[in-house]
């Protein structure tokens, strides 16, 4: 088997947290009288065994039963597989005209229900359908997102990590960022960085917007050249052992614009009622609803009405950028220690600018914590 070269101060995710991570998934199968659970190529697998591999065509997984670990692997993909991390288990290879699906149908028995990863497409849903009937097939998606979503101490030191090279990396563009520059040259910059850092192929995302483009929450398409008194945005972050960072911060270079300090202001206050609402047990609405009561008190919104904020508060954050939970209107799920998800209730002043501060929480047995110390000021980061 592979072993990649670990250079980071902090530990990458090791086989013994992963045995637990299955321990825990065994113990919620039995709990919802689940057979087996299959882990399709993506996120999961990798949490719970190590192996990375992306979606293809050709069905790729894990099925997880109480007492084994077996991998479905194409058969001519099954040396790569074998040489790549993962935990130890036995694998089962099918050749081309074979049944894919089949396999996994006789580890789970003739009777028994299959937990299926929610990230499976629709087309390998229907195949198992087809294979062992809809009914015994189960949404795998809320016992998988539920244990994923309460975080070790080792992911949080991950996080952790990666956000504090990010952070890093914004402080070296807002020192270096001057009027005539691309915002494509800046994104080159941003990788660079990233990758200089060693992160996970260098930027795992970057939004660069200027001017009345950052007013559009994902940026605009084309290039962008920053004009003397633009808003700049940037939106950006790395990955480490494939945990995320994820960290925005809106600026200008020079003071002295009162319309968009205001603004600036009145954002920072969303952020802080977000993280004072941020209490254990508190359901993941209410932190949006803090934040849009909030910005109502200056005559933005209500609700998702322009100028305010027109998305939701935030988002989870680990191996996926966007994961549970959600910080969202509806999303009663309470809050929990090892819980992480981001605080970035944007303003939107359509056409004009926009205002996005980006940073992430996570969740202790004292209450909230911030992974990166939230923006200084309007022309700081």
């Amino acid at each position: 088997m592979l072993h990649s070269v670990w250079s980071h101060p902090v530990a990458a995710i090791k086989e013994g947290e992963r045995h637990s991570r299955l321990s825990r998934l065994r113990d919620r199968m039995q709990a919802n009288g689940v057979a087996a659970t299959f882990l399709g190529p993506g996120e999961s697998l990798r949490y719970f065994t190590g192996l990375v591999w992306h979606l293809s065509e050709r069905l790729l997984g894990a099925v997880v039963t109480d007492e084994k670990l077996t991998y479905i692997v194409p058969g001519f993909e099954r040396s790569r597989v074998e040489a790549l991390p993962h935990l130890p288990g036995d694998i089962l290879s099918w050749e081309e005209e074979e049944n894919s699906v089949g396999l996994v149908a006789r580890l789970v028995g003739p009777s028994g229900k299959l937990s299926l990863d929610d990230a499976l497409p629709l087309a390998f849903y229907h195949a198992f359908a087809e294979e062992m009937g809809a009914a015994r097939l189960i949404d795998g998606g809320p016992i998988l997102r539920t244990l994923r979503a309460v975080k070790s101490p080792g992911e949080i030191a991950l996080i952790q990590y990666a956000m504090n090279i990010t952070l890093g990396v914004h402080r070296e563009v807002r020192d270096t960022i001057t009027p005539g520059i691309a915002a494509s040259e800046v994104a080159r910059f941003i990788d660079q960085k990233h990758r200089d850092a060693g992160a996970d192929n260098g930027s795992n995302f970057c939004i660069v917007s200027f001017g009345s483009a950052t007013s559009l929450p994902h940026g605009a398409d084309g290039e962008q050249i920053l004009e003397p008194g633009d808003v700049i945005l940037v939106d950006t972050g790395c990955r480490i052992d494939g945990y995320h960072s994820d960290l925005t911060r809106t600026y200008m270079l020079d003071g002295g614009d009162g319309e968009f300090e205001r603004a600036w202001a009145i954002e920072r206050e969303g952020q802080e009622a977000v993280f004072e609402a941020a209490k254990l047990e508190a359901p993941c609405e209410s932190l949006d609803a803090a934040a849009r009561n909030a910005f109502a008190q200056h005559g933005l919104g209500p609700d998702y009405r322009l100028p305010g904020l027109p998305h939701r508060a935030g988002h989870g954050l680990g191996l996926e950028i966007h994961e549970a939970p959600f910080i969202v209107r509806g999303n009663r799920t309470p809050l929990a220690p090892g819980m992480c998800f981001s605080n970035e209730p944007m303003i939107v002043f359509p056409g004009a600018f926009g205002i996005r501060l980006e940073d992430h929480i996570y969740m202790t047995e004292d209450g909230p914590h911030w992974f990166t110390t939230p923006a200084k000021g309007p022309t700081e980061i």
